[in-house]
């Protein structure tokens, strides 16, 4: 009889057993911290000990798991020991991804993000403990950039910016689709971006002043519902140029003071721009400035009064350039739809301040975990992360109103991980996306150690 062959990475030690002591999870209610009723665990403790004792309550449970496992670079970590033999380390990541398998939810995802010392072999593993079927997408992160990097010469190999997030669903079938992923850039940068690269830009128009409203007649749209028309009497309009110069401000001072009453003209493929302008044309009407009120039956603004404003004879709408953007902290942004390219660059140039704890080489930044998080999770969802470093996940899924999961081995367990979530907790982690979310504190969390060995030797 033929023996059944399959496509499989192997190695050494592959096939051996693997005996864990069952263990269980102690309560250290002196290193508990705020309210105990949150459901959220920081657990000290081998991790692969810490996700088999999980399995009786959390099987099935867990939405969304982001771990950033040792990269085993070779290098001499502070805090890890990432020099593990190839072997070794796989045997280590295949034990911990069979059981985080188990406790994921049956439309659950699991982000893991590896550079490219064993990114390949690692998506080769997942294949064979995931399945190649739910496999969802490797995203290439850019964690820093090298443009005018000095030095070289030194080493054969090109220098590192880039890493990798391996995403699989727990059953692809089951899986719903993830939340849009998006960058906001700034709008005063996006209008020098245009500039750099020659492109036009064209929201340059303010509507400094609507001008006075008059009633002058209504229409109907296509399911005969009123759309009033009104004349605008002497409105004011300026540019940016104008503005900079009036206020001896900046171009992007401007941008962000005036963006929401900023705007460009179109001549927009819409059934009713031709009933008013048809209508106005009726009542004999030649003005230069009009607006409409009427309740959209489809779009953005469906079912709720809508305004719009026409300008000219051949009556061009006023296209908002808030439509097209969102503000995020504050500021107007252009929202851009991302692929599988992220650019966090930016977010490591002050990750040392993220946390108010000192991680070198290990820590990811609080924007990047919470795209993941984002991506697969609704709040009250359980988040986890066995290899939780400086605390990051535990701190993004807090922040986000999730339940999460932390394990760490080391004694950063207390001197970091638990004294970053101790300030998340009081409200007095400002850093990271404190801010986007209006992070104020609150909630609280369980430490858990393992409990002893009852294995005499």
């Amino acid at each position: 009889m033929t023996k059944k062959q399959r496509l499989e990475l192997t190695w050494i030690g592959k096939d051996e057993p693997v005996k864990l002591e069952p263990r269980t999870l102690i309560e250290d209610p002196s290193k508990s911290h705020g309210d105990a009723n949150s459901g959220n665990m920081l657990i000290h403790g081998d991790n692969l000990l810490a996700l088999k004792a999980l399995e009786q309550d959390y099987t099935g449970k867990v939405k969304c798991i982001y771990i950033d496992p040792p990269y085993n670079t070779g290098q001499a970590f502070e805090y890890y020991d990432d020099g593990l033999e190839h072997s070794i380390w796989l045997n280590l990541m295949k034990e911990r991804l069979t059981i985080l398998k188990n406790l994921l939810s049956n439309d659950g995802a699991i982000f893991v993000q590896i550079d490219d010392v064993e990114g390949a072999y690692l998506k080769i593993l997942m294949d064979e403990v995931f399945g190649r079927q739910n496999f969802i997408n490797t995203v290439s992160v850019n964690m820093k950039n090298v443009a005018g990097a000095s030095g070289g010469g030194q080493d054969k190999k090109l220098k590192k910016n880039i890493e990798y997030i391996h995403i699989y669903a727990k059953n692809y079938d089951t899986f719903s689709s993830f939340e849009g992923v998006y960058d906001y850039v700034p709008i005063s940068e996006m209008v020098e971006e245009y500039r750099e690269e020659g492109k036009s830009w064209k929201y340059t128009s303010i509507l400094f002043h609507e001008g006075d409203k008059k009633y002058v007649g209504s229409t109907v749209d296509g399911d005969g519902n009123e759309i009033k028309i009104y004349v605008r009497e002497n409105p004011v309009f300026k540019s940016i140029n104008q503005i900079m110069k009036e206020g001896q401000i900046s171009e992007k001072e401007a941008y962000d003071k005036y963006a929401p009453k900023i705007f460009q003209t179109a001549m927009p493929q819409s059934s009713i721009r031709p009933r008013v302008l048809k209508k106005v044309s009726e009542l004999g009407i030649n003005e230069d400035f009009y607006s409409i009120e009427y309740v959209p039956k489809t779009g953005r603004n469906k079912g709720r009064l809508y305004e719009q404003f026409y300008k000219g004879g051949s009556f061009r709408l006023l296209a908002w350039l808030r439509d097209v953007s969102e503000e995020k902290d504050g500021v107007l942004c252009k929202k851009e739809a991302q692929g599988t390219y992220w650019n966090f660059a930016s977010e490591t140039k002050n990750l040392t301040k993220e946390g108010k704890v000192n991680f070198p080489n290990g820590k990811k930044p609080e924007r990047l975990v919470e795209r993941c998080i984002l991506m697969a999770t609704n709040e009250g969802d359980i988040v986890l992360d066995s290899f939780l470093g400086s605390g990051t996940t535990a701190a993004v899924a807090h922040k986000m109103g999730r339940k999460w999961i932390g394990i760490e081995l080391g004694d950063h367990a207390y001197t970091h991980c638990k004294v970053r979530m101790d300030k998340v907790v009081d409200g007095e982690d400002q850093g990271g996306i404190s801010k986007s979310v209006d992070w104020k504190g609150g909630g609280g969390y369980k430490f858990y150690e393992l409990a002893p060995s009852t294995v005499t030797r």
